[in-house]
């Protein structure tokens, strides 16, 4: 994957130039915390140099640093497996357009599943960085940080070809006072990750997203975006802003991943949401293996959300967006999941969770996934 790192492209640059200004003209890099955070466990890793440790670390992988960011910041992937060579003769759409997507990607009978997890693209939803460093750690020494053996995750880590970008927006992360929002107020988080307009008054979501890139009318740069302003979630796909959207995609579309799995946070139940302009069929596989997650968490006395219902995109106005999910799925074909864990956010009306319990929901997650790629995952449908 190295060959991804160098070309920064034009707007690449021009974003640096932008945070430059920025920060010349006195634009609050960070927010000061308003409220308490609760005291941090030491397995709770979710820091930038904590991923930068966690890559570091990387012995029985292949790590290498797929571009940087407006900010400066590296983008790591660690790759874990052999890498699946295939036939490939058409990018994925045209392959579909001739009627059969093995033209974009013939592997061979022996090859394992190819399983893509893509960190939070949202600084402050650093549950999933969490996630992703034990998992890491689970990786390598078969424990995770709190020194928890996790037996049936490293064995299937170790039957899949496992691709991590641990954390795709270390700008975000970095501009993130709190490293973690276990009891701390709703709109305390959305003032740090959606960020604030000059006068004071919180973005919210989903009105954060009214404004992309995030520019001008700015206060606090929420931890949504890199340095650029730039919400990894709604690149402008055809054409993308940042060489962060730049190399997740890249990596899709040259390895062609059985399934991606994005990783976000909510206040909510953790939750399987569904994912726009892909075909039925993968929305069914999508729905199957949420229904086993959940009854994974459950039976864990874990919260737990409801599995997405398939169901047809754009029949009421205005219709979903087409975002990264979206995007990574049809660069490759792969079955591409959103997945949100809980915060455990103060208000009683949210998920109330330990950080204990995002740490057990996040390595639960990785350990369904690979489980389901090597036991359910369907073949995929031969044309007809």
């Amino acid at each position: 994957m190295a060959r991804m790192h160098g070309h920064a492209g034009w707007f690449l640059a021009g974003a640096m130039l932008l945070g430059v200004a920025q920060l010349a003209a006195g634009a609050p890099a960070c927010a000061e915390r308003q409220f308490p955070q609760a005291d941090i466990p030491s397995f709770w890793k979710g820091r930038v140099e904590d991923v930068e440790a966690a890559v570091a670390a990387v012995k029985r992988g292949r790590t290498s640093t797929l571009c940087r960011t407006p900010g400066g910041r590296p983008v790591y992937l660690v790759e874990y497996g052999r890498r699946v060579e295939f036939a490939h003769t058409a990018n994925y759409g045209s392959a579909a357009g001739a009627g059969d997507p093995g033209y974009y990607a013939r592997k061979p009978a022996d090859a394992p599943p190819i399983v893509f997890f893509v960190g939070p693209v949202h600084g402050q939803e650093m549950e999933g960085i969490v996630g992703m460093v034990n998992l890491l750690r689970v990786a390598e020494t078969g424990n995770d940080w709190r020194d928890r053996p996790w037996p049936a995750l490293r064995a299937n880590l170790d039957r899949c070809r496992v691709l991590i970008a641990p954390l795709p927006n270390p700008d975000g992360r970095a501009r993130c006072c709190y490293d973690s929002f276990v009891g701390i107020p709703a709109d305390e988080m959305s003032r740090i990750g959606q960020g604030t307009r000059k006068d004071g008054t919180l973005y919210h979501w989903p009105g954060v997203k009214q404004r992309h890139p995030m520019t001008g009318d700015v206060g606090i740069l929420g931890a949504y975006f890199n340095d650029a302003g730039i919400n990894l979630m709604h690149d402008e796909f055809f054409e993308p802003m940042a060489e962060e959207t730049k190399v997740l995609l890249a990596v899709a579309r040259s390895e062609a991943p059985d399934l991606i799995l994005l990783l976000h946070s909510h206040g909510q139940p953790p939750a399987i949401l569904p994912t726009t302009y892909v075909p039925r069929y993968q929305k069914e596989i999508a729905a199957k293996f949420a229904e086993g997650l959940m009854e994974r968490y459950r039976h864990a006395s874990l919260p737990a959300g409801k599995a997405p219902v398939p169901a047809e995109d754009g029949l009421k106005y205005p219709p979903p967006s087409f975002n990264l999910t979206s995007a990574l799925h049809h660069v490759c074909g792969g079955v591409a999941m959103l997945f949100e864990c809980p915060h455990g956010l103060k208000e009683p009306k949210y998920a109330q969770v330990t950080h204990d319990q995002i740490l057990d929901i996040q390595l639960m997650l990785y350990e369904e996934l690979l489980d389901f790629a090597l036991r359910a995952l369907p073949p995929r449908p031969k044309a007809e």
